[in-house]
């Protein structure tokens, strides 16, 4: 027992990416503790090296302090909030509070790592006692390590030598009650969580997110529990169909922590067993949360993950740089591939955009227009309720080609192709570019080679109602591979 436990003072909890009260290691500590509990949460842009959140991300933030404000009221619990750097405000307040002890879920990004370090130090050379704690991975990026030492550059042996680690804990179920400590007099003073200014107001362009989504751990409930009851049977089959809803869309509930890796893991694994889901469909999801938690360790392994090229080769690569109209047309879903812009107009409306959709659309803006793929992270990570620090940067660079287990660069997707395949009734386009919706089935993908008759008969006019493809996508692979060609020859 430390001196400031000896003299009964409050526990601290750390809230960051875990904003949920069930499976919440850092959390039930601080209760078992018997002492009452301060949960603070820190709004943090001022800290070197930490990325600020994009448009939808602080969106989602908002809606998700706002529902955690609820739990921790409904069982006498509160949260408060300041904002400023974390690493001089959470000791401020354990000193303020006299706190006997601080918990947090650690984190894996390097300058929220150096932060949580600083203040660990901090706090127990002053006698409080500190622990953190896993609550957003599986397996932690430190406990895997290949033959020779090094850490995993591949999936496929990654995630085999995840499975031959003990498996995880069963998840806990969430507190019942807390008792609140009172806020200390001598701490910074707290802000309402309005003060932070995350919605979007002049314009108000989250219309989109209201409808598609329920911010905070009951939302995540809820997500998960339909896609046990609608998608989780069907899974291996249809996840790479964006218009059918085989889909989990648990991505933004685990980026922000309002359900955990465990609880998903635990649920699916549940399926199987109550035989509500074939062992088929529950092994590619966990995968996926394989793929999660690959992303997470090559992050850790490697800090610069979103700025710089996994493999160095690629520095050498001649990307050009797209004009204006041309990113433009990107961004706003006008490129003239329907499937490319239906994804495009997907995130801008909904803040996400269907994984398969998500490759087609990253392809086309690195392959197709030869654009630098951090053109393309940055507009994700700004658009995404999802911009996860990890799996954005990972997936980004294994699309370009320049990142660990990439697909090779002269995979180049067809999105005329890709489209037909995997939205063969057109349901996906029809959904997000209307102006379509009348041409048939035939002709959905590839409008501008549509008979003039069948055009006129869907009421389209070209380019009047729909742009023209930007760029030949023939040629256009053409010119990707000749650049790769180049680089290899200069012996990249």
């Amino acid at each position: 027992m430390t001196k400031s436990e000896a003299q009964g003072g409050p526990a601290l909890v750390w809230l960051r990416d875990d904003l949920r009260l069930a499976d919440q290691p850092a959390l039930a500590a601080a209760i078992a503790s018997g002492a009452p509990v301060i949960c603070l949460y820190v709004f943090d842009e001022e800290s070197p090296g930490l990325r600020p959140l994009g448009g939808a991300s602080r969106w989602w933030l908002h809606h998700s302090l706002k529902a955690l404000e609820a739990s921790f009221a409904a069982i006498g619990g509160r949260l408060d909030i300041l904002r400023g750097r974390a690493g001089d405000l959470v000791p401020a307040v354990a000193r303020a509070a006299g706190a006997s002890c601080v918990f947090w879920t650690r984190r894996y990004e390097a300058a929220t790592i150096e932060i949580d370090k600083q203040v660990k130090a901090q706090l127990s050379d002053e006698g409080l006692r500190v622990e953190s704690f896993n609550g957003q991975l599986l397996f932690e990026p430190w406990t895997l390590r290949t033959k020779t030492g090094d850490f995993y550059k591949v999936f496929t042996p990654f995630w085999k030598a995840c499975l031959a680690l003990p498996a995880p804990g069963a998840p806990t179920p969430a507190p019942r009650k807390l008792a609140a400590a009172q806020w200390p007099a001598q701490a910074p003073e707290r802000v309402a969580l309005d003060a932070l200014g995350l919605l979007p107001t002049k314009p108000d362009w989250a219309g989109g997110l209201r409808a598609a989504w329920t911010p905070g751990e009951a939302g995540a409930k809820a997500r998960l529990a339909a896609f046990l009851d609608e998608g989780i049977g069907a899974y291996a089959d249809n996840r790479d169909r964006p218009d059918l809803p085989a889909t989990s869309r648990l991505s933004p509930h685990l980026r922000f922590g309002e359900i955990s890796p465990r609880q998903a893991l635990a649920a699916v694994r549940h399926a199987v067993d109550a035989d509500k889901a074939p062992s088929r469909d529950v092994d590619k999801f966990v995968a996926e949360l394989g793929w999660r938690e690959f992303s997470y360790h090559l992050l850790f392994h490697n800090p610069e993950l979103a700025r710089k090229n996994f493999q160095p080769r690629f520095d050498a690569f001649p990307w050009r740089a797209p004009s204006d109209a041309e990113l433009t047309a990107w961004r706003k879903g006008l490129t003239g591939y329907p499937i490319v812009d239906a994804g495009m107009r997907e995130l801008w409306l909904t803040g996400t955009m269907h994984n398969r959709v998500r490759m087609i659309a990253a392809s086309f803006l690195i392959k197709d227009l030869m654009a630098d793929w951090r053109v393309g992270e940055e507009w994700f990570w700004d658009t995404l309720c999802d911009a996860d620090p990890a799996s954005n940067a990972a997936s980004w660079q294994w699309v370009a080609g320049s990142g660990a287990d990439a697909a090779p660069y002269f995979r180049v997707f067809n999105p005329i192709l890709q489209g037909m395949k995997f939205d063969p009734a057109g349901a996906y386009v029809r959904t997000y570019v209307p102006e379509l919706a009348a041409l048939p089935d035939e002709w959905i993908h590839k409008p501008w080679e549509a008979p003039p008759l069948v055009l006129k008969a869907a009421n389209v006019a070209l380019p009047r109602d729909y742009p023209l493809p930007m760029v030949d996508h023939g040629k256009a692979r053409d010119r990707a591979l000749a650049a790769f060609a180049e680089l290899k020859a200069a012996g990249g």
